[in-house]
This record gives structure tokens, C-alpha cells and sequence, in this order.
């Protein structure tokens, strides 16, 4: 069943996300056509976060890490506009909204049914976030995942950050 606005804004706010608007056209994302983001390497424009930014899902420092991590990320790879706009992907079915991400925050540790892994589950019962952003623009996809190691990082998809200005692939719409 669909997340009515209201409901969106109220389980957003925990985390310190401003609920603008639901997105109702498709959104195009800087992936290979038929590839989602972990499987794309550093030809398709790929970033992986440093490698003290990888958490294990039970480091009792995990929220203030991955939200750390998220943050250099989405600044250095530019996800936020002036507004500090972006969207974001959320559940139940696969809908992006609009969100403002304001001067407190904690995406990590807010325990947001929306931005939380179901497969995390497979190594811990606490909160582990696991969601995914796009720029305003549409240049840049950004993605915070648990790994089969038990980990979870961010990674971010921007092909005109190679040197050669990306793939000529095309983009893939949701």
C-alpha cells in the first residue's frame, strides 16, 4: 500500500528530512542501462567511500560513521543543491520524493522504517540504513547498502566525473 504525503513527511522527520514533494514523472539515473549501482565499476563513473568510512553492522559507532561517510560523499560528489535538495527513494513502493535535508539531522540513526535494511537482517537486529538519493539534476545517484560482509558504505554513480566526461551508455529511467 502507498505512503500517503503525510505519512512520508511524518517518517522522514526523525531523520531530520523535510518531505517537498512526490516525485510523479520518472527519474532519470546515471547508470548503465539494465545495471543497478553496486555492479557498476569506475568506467561507469563509480566512487567508493574511503576505506574508514566501511562499517560493520554491529561497530557501536555505526550511525555517527555512516552519516559521516554519507555526508563527505553527498558534499564532494554534489547531491545537495542550494536548498540542500535532493530525492530520495523510498518504500514501500518504489517512489521517489523530493526532501530537504535541514541543520539537524541524523539519517543513520533515526530508525526510519523507509531508509532500513532488510538485509541487514541477516546479521544483526538493530537499525542498519540502507537507501538511495539522487541528485536534483540527475547527475549523480548515491547509494548507502549493506554488503555480504556484514558492512554497510556508500558509493556514488557519476559518469561526468571521469576524466573522459562518462560513458556514452544512456541513462536508465525509474
Amino acid at each position: 500500500m502507498s505512503l500517503t504525503d503525510a505519512e512520508i513527511t511524518a517518517a522522514l522527520a526523525p531523520a531530520g528530512l523535510q518531505f517537498i514533494e512526490r516525485v510523479r514523472q520518472s527519474v532519470q539515473l546515471p547508470l548503465p542501462a539494465g545495471r543497478g549501482a553496486a555492479s557498476c565499476a569506475s568506467e561507469d563513473g563509480r566512487f567508493d567511500c574511503l576505506p574508514h568510512e566501511i562499517v560493520d553492522v554491529n561497530d557501536p559507532d555505526l550511525s555517527p560513521r555512516v552519516n559521516a561517510g554519507w555526508w563527505r560523499m553527498a558534499t564532494e560528489f554534489g547531491l545537495l543543491d542550494e536548498q540542500r535538495e535532493f530525492l530520495l527513494a523510498v518504500d514501500p513502493e518504489i517512489a521517489w520524493v523530493r526532501v530537504r535535508l535541514l541543520d539537524e539531522w541524523d539519517i543513520a540513526g533515526s530508525g526510519v522504517p523507509a531508509l532500513r535494511s532488510s538485509f541487514a537482517g541477516l546479521f544483526t537486529d538493530r537499525f542498519v540504513p540502507e537507501f538511495t538519493t539522487v541528485s536534483l539534476d540527475g547527475r549523480m545517484l548515491m547509494n548507502t547498502t549493506v554488503w555480504g560482509d556484514g558492512t554497510v558504505s556508500t558509493i556514488v554513480i557519476r559518469p561526468d566525473r571521469l576524466p573522459s566526461g562518462g560513458p556514452s551508455t544512456g541513462h536508465q529511467s525509474v
